[in-house]
């Protein structure tokens, strides 16, 4: 299995940013996808999850300026955020729980800098 992050960049405070994350390989049936991220000095921590059925589940902190979504069709997950924030500056790392398997996946991540 393989995941491969992408659409990070500058951006300044206010803007937009959609990342993607393009998965490869056989996943089980039941399987969480999730976003996650690591800030400087910081651990890592959750952004999102969606299941396998598709039920998206956000972290408290993380309600209404992050939405993710899932293309079945492209095998790629999507994290939109809005209203960047200099505290939204960190790496953001596509993970797949496999739970028959009890494998973890990750990418290698994107970095997202929000400066002016």
């Amino acid at each position: 299995v393989q995941l491969v992050e992408s659409g990070g960049g500058l951006v300044q405070p206010g803007g937009s940013l959609r990342l993607s994350c393009v998965v490869s390989g056989t996943i089980g049936t039941i399987h969480y996808t999730s976003w996650q991220r690591s800030a400087p000095g910081k651990g890592r921590e959750l952004v999102a999850e969606i299941t396998s059925s598709g039920t998206v589940n956000y972290a408290d902190s993380m309600k209404g300026r992050f939405t993710m979504s899932r293309d079945n069709a492209k095998n790629t997950v999507y994290l939109q955020i809005n209203s960047l924030k200099p505290e939204d500056t960190a790496i953001y790392f596509c993970n797949i729980y496999d739970s028959k398997y009890a494998k973890n996946y990750w990418g290698k991540g994107t970095l997202v800098t929000v400066s002016s």
